[in-house]
């Protein structure tokens, strides 16, 4: 019996006991939850329920949590129930019952944990969105290691979501990347306001030898050319790097294609009819000041010119025209300021801001190597690049790293500590729990000893057993609550904390498989079957980070 299952149990108690006494079945919530207590002494889980409904009903809470402890007494799995201060219930399950949850893991595979919390929510993801003027560079990679775990854990919640780079193409940036490649193809300086480092050059080397014509040939002639060729190269690398990094992308917009398709005009149109567009000197204004933003934003200047502000406008309308409920932005430390205008531009096209749209901020990221900073990237001038943190630490280390803390604060990563094979490692420290595990069923099947099709739960009953049991049947809650508060990192503590600290306990303490000559007990089989189910947390919840789950270490 899972937590779910047991809180599916309570809830159904609760039912019962209204029915019989005449209470207002109204009252009573869709969904409830148990815990696991903090001193084991009290029982296996607790439920609040009681304390939650009695007043709402009419009923003293410990006189509701009594007639509760009694309807549950007779559910099947339940052992005892006992009632706690002013209404709490802890309650104790046969160990047999607690001992199904190993059989649960094993035989639902890949599919455990995932839920349907979120079911029937299109969700549009964007993440990263860099200019493609130059390398990914860190504090990107963090939102691609978060923004792709994300991704993964919403679709386990059973959302469908759409993960989107937007790419900001249409912007003077792009033209002064045109104008670095032309002069770095040219032997002249960069430009004041144009791009530095070595992957400059070496683009506008590539293109040189593409079409070795344009050396030479005046500005107005080549730009357009270095313009598009090195726009598609820079994008191309872009791609690859996420890719090497497992970060794939549903779909690659084009910022360019908002206007050259008339998406510009038809969200100021469609902004017009709702009554929230305003003329100020010649100006076009969406008067975002009615829904709390600092200032109204000017959407087309007097010279006609369309701001960055209307195709942010243009972007949000798209993807809601699209048939997406929900448009989350992961966007950089640097854009606090934007929270206020893209809500604002959601409830002035008619929508709901805190159903409609998200905006995550994240914070920054310093490397570090045995405490002292790393130095700037020789190739990409004043930053770090992805691919420079993969040839230093690799995917995994580098992933799980960058997605098991809170985006809320600064993050500071020390490539010795996350590349060194150590307990105080922690992707490491997980890696190894699923190893030994897999180690431990290679050396049953040297023994000749299979997995059986079943195994007596009753016999998981040693303390050890019984914790590394409750800890696996809290997955699918995990799952649901990092979902929805869109804390990916909670899959990572949990890994940490719980899973591969309770194997480690357990495997310290109950014996799996016979040592030399020995022959198989009648708790070989029930703990292969619980070794087995850690294994399978273990691999689904590094799945969910984007982290393989090593046979080998």
């Amino acid at each position: 019996m899972t937590p779910a299952n047991l809180a599916d149990t309570v809830l159904s108690a609760a039912r019962a006991v209204f029915e019989t006494r005449g209470l207002d079945l109204a009252a009573l919530p869709a969904t409830t939850a148990v815990e696991r207590p903090r001193n084991p002494e009290h029982g296996d889980y607790a439920s609040t329920l009681a304390l939650q409904l009695g007043k709402k009903v009419g009923v003293a809470p410990r006189e509701l949590a009594a007639a509760l402890a009694e309807e549950l007494g007779r559910r099947a799995g339940i052992k005892s129930v006992e009632i706690a201060g002013p209404g709490f219930l802890n309650i104790r399950l046969d160990a047999a019952v607690t001992g199904t949850i190993a059989r649960t893991v094993v035989e639902a595979g890949a599919a455990y944990g995932r839920n349907s919390k979120l079911a029937g929510q299109r969700i549009n993801l964007e993440f990263v969105s860099a200019n493609p003027t130059g390398p990914i560079h860190l504090g990107h990679t963090r939102w691609a290691a978060v923004g792709d775990s994300l991704r993964r854990v919403l679709t386990a919640a059973g959302a469908e979501v759409t993960s989107e780079y937007y790419i900001n193409d249409a912007g003077a940036q792009v033209d002064r990347f045109a104008r670095s490649l032309y002069a770095a193809a040219n032997g002249q300086p960069a430009p004041d306001d144009g791009y530095g480092g070595d992957y400059i050059g070496e683009i506008a080397q590539q293109i040189l030898g593409e079409e070795p014509e344009l050396a030479g040939r005046p500005a107005q002639d080549a730009l357009p050319v270095f313009w598009a060729r090195g726009y598609q190269l820079m994008l191309s690398e872009i791609r690859q790097s996420l890719e090497r990094f497992g970060v794939h992308f549903d779909v690659w917009f084009s910022e360019k294609d908002l206007h050259d398709g008339g998406s510009v005009e038809h969200a100021i149109d469609t902004l017009r009819k709702q009554g929230h567009i305003f003329e100020h000197e010649g100006a076009i204004w969406l008067r975002t000041t009615d829904f709390g933003d600092d200032k109204d934003r000017v959407l087309i200047r007097s010279n006609g010119e369309k701001t960055y502000f209307a195709a942010d406008a243009a972007y949000y309308i798209n993807k809601r025209e699209r048939g997406f409920d929900r448009c989350v932005y992961l966007l950089g430390a640097d854009h606090h300021g934007y929270i206020g205008r893209l809500k604002a531009i959601a409830a002035c096209a008619g929508d709901d801001p805190g159903q409609n749209i998200e905006i995550l901020i994240g914070q920054l990221v310093n490397l570090v190597r045995g405490g002292q900073p790393v130095r700037l990237s020789k190739r990409a001038g004043n930053i770090i690049t992805l691919d420079e943190l993969l040839e230093a630490v690799g995917a995994d280390a580098a992933r799980y790293s960058l997605a098991r803390s809170s985006t809320d604060s600064t993050l500071t990563l020390d490539i010795e500590e996350i590349t060194r094979h150590s307990s105080d490692n922690p992707v490491f420290y997980v890696q190894y729990a699923h190893a030994r595990i897999a180690s431990l069923l290679r050396n049953a099947a040297e023994k000749g000893i299979a997995r059986a099709g079943d195994y007596d739960p009753a016999l998981l009953s040693h303390e050890r057993e019984k914790n590394l049991l409750k800890t696996l049947g809290e997955f699918p809650a995990v799952v649901a609550t990092a979902a929805e508060l869109r804390e990916p990192h909670r899959i990572a503590v949990y890994l940490e904390e719980r899973v591969a600290t309770d194997y480690h306990r357990f495997y310290d303490a109950c014996q799996v498989l016979p040592r030399g000559d020995e022959a198989p007990t009648e708790f070989t089989q029930p703990r292969l079957w619980l070794a087995e189910a850690t294994r399978t947390v273990i691999a689904n919840g590094l799945d969910l980070l984007g982290v393989s789950a090593p046979e080998r270490m």
